[in-house]
């Protein structure tokens, strides 16, 4: 670190407010116009009814109004326009003079005689169109300092690759405008800044912290080539958060191709959403879309239940229900599904009688009949639309016989005449005489009559889904050889009839939930979105493969990028080592790109070491060498004891100022840490449900809930035998990782055999009696 009276902090300081007085400068002019195109947009709303006169005497005065609307129209855009750009301007210049910029590099360009001198910030600033004193993190001549050595440096930019000699880089700690320390470094973040970064405090609110972006995540932020970026990284690498900037980077890459609405972020839980909502706005651009599988499944079923977050993590399963998720979460029965669609080509399609006034008005024999008579050169969705405009054209010639019918002439002769005057409003001519408008009438009421007729042939309800997804079950022991994948006859038909009772219930599985609107996208044509670009899918190890299958069919056009870590699957019933292999017959490998984080940088290192423990391929995380206090393990013989521990961890925490998390396996053991807690005087904040946020002080959280998340402290409630088996490191694993600083677990009666094998050197171990 260079001292605060060394020659070169002086010449940084002189340098900083030099640059902090331009940015004063310009925020004084982006204030004045704001205001200016705030007082110009009020005086035109204003001036409004006087500069515009409304004359319809004629057509020409008809045209000469609306073209003064038009104009008065797009002088108020233009004005607004340059109000959200000022104000826009004006908010990233405020944020930029408090801290203008946190690194510097010296580079030289073949050809040139001197060196220059390239400042990097969250935003650009120039005083002058081509002198830039701040560039953007995402500008391509940054990427030298986040990947590059000392020497000869390659770095990617629109026009092709282009190559510099870096001779230095400079890093800076500054606080409101004011230049604190630093730091002079071959690599891309010195270790003492990274560690005064990652020895802050958390927060409710993930930030955003490109000043500390590693080599390894830049290559995920940036990368533009893959169709498929998979990014495996241990708990606290640093995915989600390169992720973010990721984002951030390909709105700024791509601005003006690519807008925040054709990116789409699939996340863990509605909890986690709110948790990083604040951070693409810090970097001054919109949110992407953002949704949890569960919320992408339920706006296309609003009439099933579908089984949430909690209840899937509570289900018990048996081995044989093990096998049959196993296979239903698989490309095999991704591709056994789509065979059965392909036959429905040929036969199979299950309709229904459309009902008029109690009986079948088109019988589902007819309906079959239509289906299948167009040429075997249509697919699903050219069937189905052949179909439904037929049945359209019969009901019409419906409408033209049953105007003839004695209930018609009595309906019309019933109108009221303010009813009358109501249906003729819809009419576009004059009628020359009673007749003719009688006719008018009459189609208008029997076309009302038929209304329900029309809108079920329109919304597809001569065919039932449900009917077909249990046909399409009953089926696949036909397509599946049920025998090579361990599934008897028996467990098979056992688990079509509670898909069924299921149903009828009005509720299905997320694991089902998939299978069956992938057969109905199939049924109806459905092709998928094809104006999404990028998709993002957080922790990967929790998603099966036929739900990424589907997810790609529902994007055809978009590039994946896919970030998880095997090791912190929260359902420990079901396979994720399968999936790398899976996912490499989705997509094109010469467009795929692996990148692996090994380096854990959340925790201090007696966390990480302890927590790596925790896993049979542990040895495989690195920990970051940030000292702090050994993990604590209590073994209490009574509740009250387990009690007391952590209110004596909550009561120092509380004092350092410190975030607290008391982590339960469940919702239902969380409800009655938080009566205990309360109990004893504590003030806590039960988490019971994703859609709650997170706040200020002590929470607790269910296992399943905590996923993503990060606190100063974390207590792990009752990590005992009967809790935590040898089937659940994974689960154990995800909960310990997500302390920063402490980790303190407590347990009544026999420890957990996964703590027990951890060497008793990387934890502190008391014992109440």
């Amino acid at each position: 670190m260079v001292v605060v009276d060394n020659p070169i902090f002086k010449n940084e300081k002189a340098h900083l407010n030099g640059v902090v007085v331009k940015i004063q400068t310009a925020i004084q002019k982006a204030e004045k116009d704001a205001k200016t195109a705030e007082k110009d947009t009020n005086a035109i709303h204003k001036n409004f009814s006087n500069d515009v006169r409304i004359n319809t005497a004629n057509y020409s005065e008809l045209l000469e109004t609306a073209a003064s609307v038009r104009q008065q129209q797009q002088l108020l855009a233009e004005r607004e326009n340059s109000w959200q750009h000022a104000t826009k301007q004006l908010d990233v210049l405020t944020k930029l003079e408090k801290k203008p910029y946190f690194a510097r590099i010296d580079i030289h360009e073949n050809g040139e005689k001197n060196d220059e001198t390239i400042y990097i910030g969250m935003s650009s600033f120039s005083d002058s169109p081509d002198h830039f004193l701040v560039y953007d993190w995402r500008a391509p001549i940054s990427s030298v300092y986040y990947d590059g050595k000392m020497g000869n440096v390659e770095y990617a930019t629109p026009d092709g690759t282009q190559q510099v000699d870096l001779k230095s880089k400079r890093q800076f700690v500054i606080e409101d405008s004011k230049l604190i320390s630093v730091y002079d470094t071959d690599e891309t973040i010195g270790d003492q800044m990274l560690l005064d970064a990652l020895g802050n405090q958390s927060d409710i609110k993930m930030k955003s912290i490109v000043s500390t972006i590693q080599r390894e995540q830049n290559k995920i932020i940036r990368n533009t080539s893959a169709d498929l970026l998979f990014v495996q990284g241990a708990a606290g690498s640093g995915k989600t958060a390169a992720i973010l900037q990721r984002v951030a980077f390909l709105l700024y890459r791509y601005r003006g191709k690519l807008t925040a609405g054709q990116v789409l972020m699939f996340s863990p839980n509605q909890l986690f959403n709110d948790y990083v909502d604040q951070v693409l706005p810090e970097l001054g651009e919109q949110n992407m879309v953002q949704m949890t599988y569960f919320q992408f499944s339920r706006r296309r079923l609003p009439n099933l239940d579908i089984e949430s977050l909690q209840e899937r993590f509570e289900r018990e399963v048996t081995p044989a229900q093990k096998n049959i998720q196993d296979f239903e979460g698989s490309l095999q029965f991704f591709n056994a599904v789509t065979s059965y669609a392909t036959h429905l080509n040929q036969n199979g399609m299950r309709f229904r009688n459309i009902m008029y006034q109690g009986k079948p008005i088109f019988k589902k024999e007819k309906i079959r009949d239509i289906y299948y008579s167009f040429s075997s050169t249509y697919n699903l969705g050219n069937r189905l639309d052949g179909t439904r405009e037929a049945l359209v054209k019969m009901l019409n010639q419906r409408v033209g016989s049953e105007l003839r019918s004695n209930w018609v002439e009595d309906a019309v002769q019933e109108l009221s005449q303010e009813e009358v005057r109501t249906i003729l409003q819809k009419a576009d001519h004059e009628f020359k005489d009673n007749d003719e408008e009688f006719k008018f009438l009459a189609r208008q009421l029997v076309m009302k009559e038929l209304k329900p007729v029309r809108d079920a042939i329109v919304r597809n309800r001569f065919f039932s889904i449900n009917a077909q997804y249990v046909q399409m079950l009953r089926a696949i022991p036909k397509i599946v050889s049920l025998e090579n994948i361990g599934i008897t006859q028996e467990e098979w038909d056992s688990h079509v009839e509670s898909v069924v009772n299921d149903i009828r219930n009005h509720h299905i599985s997320l694991l089902d939930t998939s299978a069956y609107l992938y057969l109905y996208d199939q049924m109806v044509g459905k092709r998928g979105d094809r104006s999404m670009r990028y998709v993002f899918i957080d922790e990967i190890q929790d998603y099966n493969a036929f739900q990424l299958a589907y997810i790609r069919y529902n994007f055809p056009r978009a590039k994946f990028t896919l970030l998880g870590d095997l090791n912190q699957s929260i359902f420990t019933g079901e396979t994720t080592h399968s999936l790398l292999n899976e996912l490499s017959t989705m997509f094109n490998p010469e467009k795929t790109e692996v990148i692996q984080l090994t380096q854990s940088y959340r925790s201090t290192q007696q966390i990480t070491d302890f927590t790596k423990e925790l896993l049979t391929e542990g040895e495989s995380i690195d920990s970051f060498s940030r000292n702090g206090e050994l993990p604590k393990v209590v073994l209490s013989s009574t509740q009250q004891q387990m009690v007391q521990s952590v209110v004596d961890q909550l009561q120092r925490d509380e004092q350092d100022n410190e975030t607290t998390a008391i982590i339960g396996r469940s919702t239902a053991e969380c409800e009655e840490i938080a009566d205990l807690l309360k109990a004893a005087g504590q003030k806590v904040t039960l988490i019971k449900s994703e859609n709650q946020r997170l706040v200020e002080g002590t929470i607790i959280v269910p296992s399943f809930l905590a996923k993503g998340l990060e606190f100063d402290s974390v207590v792990v409630w009752n990590a005992s035998e009967k809790e935590y088996g040898e089937n659940d490191q994974q689960l154990l694993y995800t909960i310990c990782s997500r302390a920063m600083h402490r980790l303190l677990v407590v347990t009544d009666g026999q420890i957990s055999p996964l703590i027990a094998k951890v060497p008793q050197n990387l934890y502190e171990f008391f014992q109440n009696k």
